[in-house]
């Protein structure tokens, strides 16, 4: 008996091995396969994040796209009409856009806007007290978020830096963009601003309601709230002319919102980054202004590039704000030694806020990754699961390349003087303050 149970015993030990080692290789290359968009679904979700399966995503490529369709999306607004921004430049641009919002408000809708005290005042052609008194006269409530105001530093840390509209509870508007003129003129300092939005429709627009009366309840004090604001399966989609979402998921997308609050949800910006760039088994391609970058994210992209990772990034020659660059352009000479390509844009200033990964999941909001957006302010992004929308992205970053150089350590030295490299250098000692 025992002569034949251990030969037996040999092969089903050899058997469970085998079996096992299948098992474990079957799980590992459903991990690995699932990565690039389940991976972080699942991440989000444990940080408290929903995501819907029944949105269209439009995507405005340009501000005259963006303003474009808006305008004709306020001129239909039937019932309400909300928006949230860190600034409304007084120029041309605002000037069609609140003409419009005071002739819906004539016809009953109620028009609610929101803008920073500190974004108000920063811009060159701020909203002044006179400004607001005749909007207000003319049917728009419209209120400052924190007041800049003697001894001048409450906003030195946060700041509402969202730009949300949200029309009849049914569409909703987000990205980079605030209201100004120069997104479609350009200005002589920088030249054309390069920056996209995108138009939702489906559950993700209750989402950004909250997001927007929870701030203003806040900010006014009043208490708005009620089904009427709300997109429900019976709501009547009334919108005409609009840009359409081409995409044969269209109405089928998954999207999640990851809203960053202080004292709430601090860092979820920050790990959604963090965790796309963990994920990726493919390709990285990310389009950002202000990337001075934590010593995390750089980690993360420098071991990207390691397990074979295709990592690209866009950032402009140009910028509206001095030292900040700087210290990108120092990042970006470390990463790229380390096998990131870097593309630098020359045309003028690209504003844009994006991420793509392995051509499966994208990004579009309004943070940057700087230490302000991911530790400081009031920020907004729609994460999208949808490969056609990642893929109407990637396009955008292949096209964008005709109009830029890639940095090497050929034209690195001509491209930053000797001063500018020090600059860069003493630039990012300065990180967790820019």
């Amino acid at each position: 008996h025992d002569l034949v149970s251990a030969p037996m015993k040999m092969l089903m030990a050899k058997s469970l091995r085998f079996f096992l080692t299948i098992f474990l290789f079957l799980c590992c290359t459903w991990t690995f396969a699932q990565r690039s968009d389940t991976l972080i679904m699942e991440k989000l979700q444990a940080e408290g994040i929903n995501f819907s399966h029944d949105n269209s995503v439009t995507l405005l490529m340009s501000g005259q796209e963006k303003f474009d369709d808006l305008f004709k999306a306020i001129q239909q607004a039937r019932h309400s009409i909300h928006l949230e921004y860190f600034n409304f430049r007084n120029d041309s641009i605002a000037d069609l856009l609140f003409d419009l919002l005071a002739e819906r408000a004539q016809q009953g809708v109620k028009v609610r806007a929101l803008f920073d005290g500190f974004g108000n005042d920063s811009n060159n052609r701020p909203l002044k007290r006179k400004h607001l008194k005749r909007l207000r006269e003319r049917g728009i409530e419209i209120y400052e978020f924190d007041p800049v105001g003697f001894p001048w530093v409450n906003h030195v840390w946060h700041r509402d830096h969202r730009k949300i509209v949200v029309i009849d509870g049914q569409t909703a508007y987000t990205g980079g963009m605030n209201v100004a003129d120069y997104y479609i003129k350009g200005t002589e300092v920088v030249g054309s601003w390069r920056d996209m939005h995108c138009r939702i429709e489906g559950t993700e627009v209750n989402t950004l309601q909250t997001i927007f009366l929870r701030m203003w309840n806040r900010v006014t004090g009043q208490n708005i709230h009620g089904a009427e604001y709300y997109r429900s399966p019976y709501s009547d989609f009334h919108f005409q002319g609009l840009k359409p979402d081409t995409c044969a998921t269209a109405g089928h997308k998954t999207v999640g919102i990851i809203n960053r609050e202080p004292h709430t949800s601090n860092g979820i910006i920050r790990s959604f980054y963090l965790h796309a760039i963990e994920a990726a088994r493919d390709t990285i391609r990310l389009i950002n202004p202000y990337l001075t970058l934590n010593h995390k994210l750089k980690r993360a992209l420098r071991q990207a590039v390691q397990r074979g990772v295709n990592v690209q990034i866009m950032v402009s020659e140009h910028s509206d704000i001095p030292l900040t660059p700087d210290c990108v352009f120092y990042n970006l000479h470390k990463l790229m030694k380390h096998g990131v390509e870097v593309w630098i844009y020359r045309p003028g200033f690209h504003h844009t806020k994006v991420i793509m990964v392995d051509g499966r999941f994208c990004t579009v909001g309004s943070a940057n990754l700087n230490a302000r957006s991911l530790n400081f302010d009031y920020e907004e992004n729609a994460v999208i699961i949808d490969r056609c929308t990642t893929h109407e992205l990637d396009r955008m970053f292949e096209c964008d390349k005709r109009d830029c150089f890639r940095l090497t350590e050929a034209n690195w030295r001509t491209f930053r003087t000797p001063w500018k490299r020090f600059v860069g250098w003493f630039a990012h000692l300065l990180t967790p303050f820019l």
